[in-house]
């Protein structure tokens, strides 16, 4: 497994394309979520509306980017014909997926908290510059309460979103194929849940691993969630769980 690690380590980190993925992860997020604080503030004066949430609503497509790394982590080997040298030199298939998965959250995640720290941040000082009313003193506070839990379980969200993104990679094998199921997996069924009515529409928030993570973000109204914020984050877990599974099953008994 050392050894593995080692190699999967030098893959990522010798692609140019890892780091822009990482800083553009971390810069959309933070833009997103400080322009959507920006805009909200200015139109309503945040009465009543869940700052922490809003600031960390470059979430949304933050994670997109994180998931494309992830494919590559895996899918890119498939499309040069490096699978193949891979498991020469490792034919342990699941120590290779595994050290995969090892190296991709060990990426995911650092980013993820320097990109929530930063929304966080971000917002709070657009909040302060707007003048336009007090910023909440629980708001961007690293301190234990809701705010610490949606910043902690949002960078976890992103680790999540990755790792399931190369359990289909490993699945699917082709990069452009893996990234448009991935995005379709993550937006498709909260889009579908506005087009249907109660229960039904509850139920699919509740199962769906976009709109379920993300209510971990969440610091106010927790009752009108669809699942409680932890539980949240748990069916995303799931999903990246099944979907890691699967793609180890089919990259073990399949060919390459």
């Amino acid at each position: 497994m050392t050894a593995a690690l080692l190699a999967e380590w030098t893959k990522l980190r010798t692609l140019t394309s890892t780091g822009w993925l990482l800083l553009g992860t971390a810069v959309l997020t933070i833009g997103v979520g400080a322009a959507v604080v920006a805009g909200t503030h200015q139109s309503s004066g945040g009465g009543g509306q869940d700052l922490t949430k809003l600031a960390l609503t470059g979430i949304d497509l933050g994670q997109a980017v994180v998931a494309v790394l992830a494919v590559l982590a895996v899918a890119e080997e498939y499309g040069t014909g490096m699978i193949r040298t891979t498991l020469a030199a490792m034919p342990r298939r699941i120590t290779v997926l595994g050290a995969k998965a090892a190296i991709v959250a060990a990426l995911s995640l650092p980013t993820g908290l320097v990109a929530v720290a930063g929304s966080l941040v971000t917002a709070r000082l657009v909040l302060h510059t707007g003048g336009r009313g007090a910023v909440p003193a629980a708001f961007g506070s690293v301190v234990p309460g809701p705010t610490l839990r949606a910043a902690a379980g949002s960078a976890i969200y992103l680790t999540l979103v990755a790792l399931l993104a190369l359990g289909i990679a490993t699945a699917v094998r082709d990069t452009a194929v893996s990234i448009g199921v991935v995005l379709g997996v993550l937006y498709l069924p909260p889009l579908l849940a506005q087009a249907v009515s109660d229960p039904l529409r509850r139920h699919l928030l509740q199962v769906a691993p976009m709109s379920a993570g993300l209510t971990v973000q969440a610091t106010r109204h927790l009752r009108e969630l669809p699942v409680a914020p932890w539980v949240g984050i748990g069916v995303l877990a799931a999903w990246a769980a099944v979907a890691l599974l699967i793609g180890g099953l089919l990259l073990r008994f399949r060919d390459a």
